[in-house]
């Protein structure tokens, strides 16, 4: 896979550059390149931002360095354009699995107020929010999306198996884990676990993604 991001704050990304994520990237598992929305700016001082037409607070980013920043990185409209947007649709670990399976990502990240709409109307395929709030800029959102996507890629988490049982998996919250030591500040490791009873162990953990996810997310279990 292919992901290219458009951003005014490239240095940003750094974080993607460790951690599991980054050895994905040093052994090729997916491709990652940051555009400069500034360096496409034809205005001399490379301004990328005016005030908005009818008034209203903040700053608008303008839609000519966008825009030509969107044909630069992807001429042939090969990827699938996506806009950072409080106003788009909530992101979803299905939406994750979904867009792993694109060959070629584009994320557009705005700032200040937003972009110019016609940069959407003219260039974006499809608007992802990740949640109800209002951030400084889609960079934060945009590593968020990437972090999640990209843990679908074949060989970028080592083992597949590890994205079958995980919270939203199934429409249910992940089950406790627990490690060595076996008792820990006067907590102990559940019997169960150490039974080596597979059947048993599947049931105990069905049983506690029900009631976890009851307590703590009940809109999950009334959309089953």
């Amino acid at each position: 896979m292919k992901i290219k991001v458009l951003t005014l704050f490239p240095e940003a990304y750094a974080g993607l550059t460790v951690g599991i994520l980054g050895k994905a990237l040093e052994s090729n598992k997916f491709e990652l390149e940051i555009y400069n929305v500034r360096d496409y700016s034809a205005d001399k001082h490379k301004k990328c931002d005016d005030y908005p037409f009818g008034g209203g607070a903040g700053m608008l980013m303008t839609p000519q360095p966008i825009y030509d920043a969107v044909q630069a990185a992807d001429p042939s409209h090969e990827c699938l354009r996506v806009y950072m947007s409080p106003r788009g649709k909530t992101f979803t670990q299905n939406q994750a699995v979904e867009l792993s399976k694109k060959d070629n990502l584009l994320f557009l990240c705005g700032s200040y107020e937003g972009v110019d709409q016609r940069v959407i109307d003219l260039c974006i395929d499809e608007e992802i929010s990740i949640g109800d709030y209002v951030l400084t800029s889609g960079d934060l959102p945009c590593m968020v999306v990437i972090n999640a996507v990209s843990r679908y890629i074949d060989g970028v988490l080592g083992s597949e198996s590890s994205t079958d049982e995980e919270s939203f998996s199934e429409g249910l919250l992940e089950y406790p884990q627990y490690t060595r030591p076996q008792e820990f500040m006067g907590l102990k490791v559940p019997d169960v676990l150490l039974s080596g009873h597979h059947e048993e162990v599947a049931k105990w953990r069905r049983a506690k993604q029900i009631e976890i996810t009851k307590a703590l997310r009940p809109d999950l279990l009334e959309k089953k």
